[in-house]
């Protein structure tokens, strides 16, 4: 039991900062983001002795991860906001105001089309991958990220050519 443990630890320590990455490009929100990999690494511990016939617990921590997101986005309670003031943070590389623009132009989006354009394009998976992921067939991620590029690039406009930056 012990060794189950430490490992878990281990995989939680080395995949918190990719799954915090992607909740925060989900949910555009620092709070909700670490109650998201909250969420995720809790569903990951309870199903983690049954996951050693799974080929890559990194991409169904993903997985988990996104299917959790679009979940608590059904939920009333989601409408939830906190009112605190933003906490200081630390110079990052790229333009603030691009950030703000994308992260704008995601909360615009349903959340299953972000969680498709995140998995696709900030988390750098296959159509198949996200298919998988989320539970769709292929031709419908392609559709779905084809109409929410569509709809990213009207919100974003000028901006939208800047995005590599980020």
């Amino acid at each position: 039991m012990r060794s189950t443990t430490d490992d878990f630890e281990e995989f939680a320590r080395a995949r918190t900062p990719q799954l915090y990455r992607t909740a925060w490009l989900l949910t555009g929100d620092r709070h909700h983001a670490e109650d998201l990999v909250q969420e995720t690494l809790a569903k990951m511990f309870r199903a983690w002795r049954g996951l050693q016939r799974i080929d890559n617990p990194p991409a169904y921590a993903q997985t988990v991860l996104a299917r959790t997101f679009i979940s608590q986005r059904r939920r009333r309670s989601w409408s939830e906001q906190p009112v605190s003031s933003m906490p200081e943070r630390a110079d990052r590389p790229g333009d603030p105001a691009l950030r703000i623009s994308l992260q704008n132009a995601l909360a615009e989006l349903s959340p299953l089309d972000r969680a498709v354009l995140v998995l696709r394009f900030f988390e750098d998976r296959s159509v198949e991958q996200v298919a998988l992921d989320l539970g769709k067939n292929a031709g419908a991620i392609r559709t779905r990220t084809s109409r929410a590029l569509d709809r990213l690039r009207a919100v974003l406009g000028a901006d939208a050519d800047h995005l590599i930056a980020l």
